[in-house]
């Protein structure tokens, strides 16, 4: 069916996609040290929301939908490999 991507945290699918696609039962499933990645999960669709980055996608269709772990292993690497810029750098007392 297809891949809708949303780059800011306050964008979000549009009432017809949510009439078409969000409905029925959900489940919620939290990734991460402190949860900032939430799949929720629907018949026709699943919906991903990344709290660090602000990004969120909506897989919908049944091919597309069990893509969404895929995506979610990659936003977590990608999370672990950022470096806290604080951490670079090194006082003379540190050493």
């Amino acid at each position: 069916m297809g891949v809708f991507r949303y780059d800011s945290k306050y964008a979000a699918p549009t009432k017809e996609q949510r009439e078409r696609y969000m409905k029925g039962e959900s489940k919620e499933i939290h990734f991460g040290e402190e949860g900032e990645i939430m799949v929720i999960e629907y018949d026709e669709a699943a919906y991903l929301k990344d709290e660090v980055d602000g990004v969120r996608i909506l897989f919908t269709g049944v091919e597309d939908k069990g893509r969404i772990y895929d995506e979610v292993k990659l936003l977590l690497d990608q999370h672990q490999q950022k470096v806290d810029p604080r951490e670079s750098f090194k006082n003379a007392g540190d050493l």
